[in-house]
C-alpha cells in the first residue's frame, strides 16, 4: 500500500492510499510501522497532498478526492455525513445522531474511528454545550483547525491557535 508524508503545520501527516483512493491519514506519532507498506509510489496520494496544501494555504474548503475507507455500514454513514458539514461550521454529536436516527454515543464512537481526519472533517463535531471533545489528533489540533476555518482560512488564526498550544506546554 503506497504511503506518503505531508508536512503540515502540525508536523508530518502520514497518508496511506489503496487502489481506489486515500485510505488513512495519521497524525504525527500515530502511524503504524510502515516498513511493510511503503513502496515509493506516491502517485495515489498526490491528489490528497495537493489538496491538503491548498487547504492549509486557505485556498480549499472542500476535499474532492477518491477515498477508500472501510468500516461498518453505520460507520460509513457517519463518515459520509461528516463530509457534508460545511467548512467553517460545526455540529454536535446529538444533532448528527438525530439526522442519522442513531444514538449520540454510537455516533461519537464512529466519529472517533474516522480513518481520514481533516479530509473527513470529524474536527467539526463538538459537544452539545459547545465544548471540544475527543479528537484523535489531540484537542489542540481540533481547536487550531476550527479557529483556522472560522477565520476563513486566514493562516494567522491557525498559527495563533497553534502558538497558544505551544505556550500552554511551557
Amino acid at each position: 500500500m503506497p504511503s506518503a508524508i505531508f508536512e503540515s503545520p502540525f508536523g508530518p501527516l502520514t497518508l496511506l492510499a489503496g487502489e481506489r483512493g486515500l485510505r488513512r491519514l495519521y497524525f504525527p506519532g500515530t502511524a503504524p510501522d510502515l516498513d511493510d507498506f511503503f513502496d515509493g509510489d506516491r502517485e495515489r496520494s498526490r491528489v490528497a497532498i495537493e489538496q491538503l496544501q491548498q487547504y492549509f494555504a486557505g485556498e480549499r474548503t472542500v476535499f474532492e478526492l477518491p477515498l477508500e475507507y472501510t468500516g461498518t455500514p453505520f460507520q460509513r454513514s457517519v463518515w459520509d455525513a461528516l463530509r457534508g458539514i460545511p467548512y467553517g461550521t460545526t455540529t454536535t454529536y446529538g444533532a448528527l445522531a438525530r439526522v442519522l436516527g442513531a444514538q449520540p454515543r454510537a455516533v461519537g464512537a464512529a466519529v472517533g474511528a474516522t480513518p481520514i481526519p481533516i479530509i473527513i472533517p470529524c474536527h467539526r463535531v463538538i459537544g452539545t454545550d459547545g465544548s471540544l471533545t475527543g479528537y484523535g489528533g489531540g484537542l489542540h489540533r481540533k481547536r487550531a483547525l476550527l479557529d483556522f476555518e472560522a477565520a476563513a482560512g486566514d493562516r494567522s488564526a491557525f498559527d495563533a491557535a497553534w502558538r497558544q498550544r505551544q505556550l500552554a506546554l511551557l
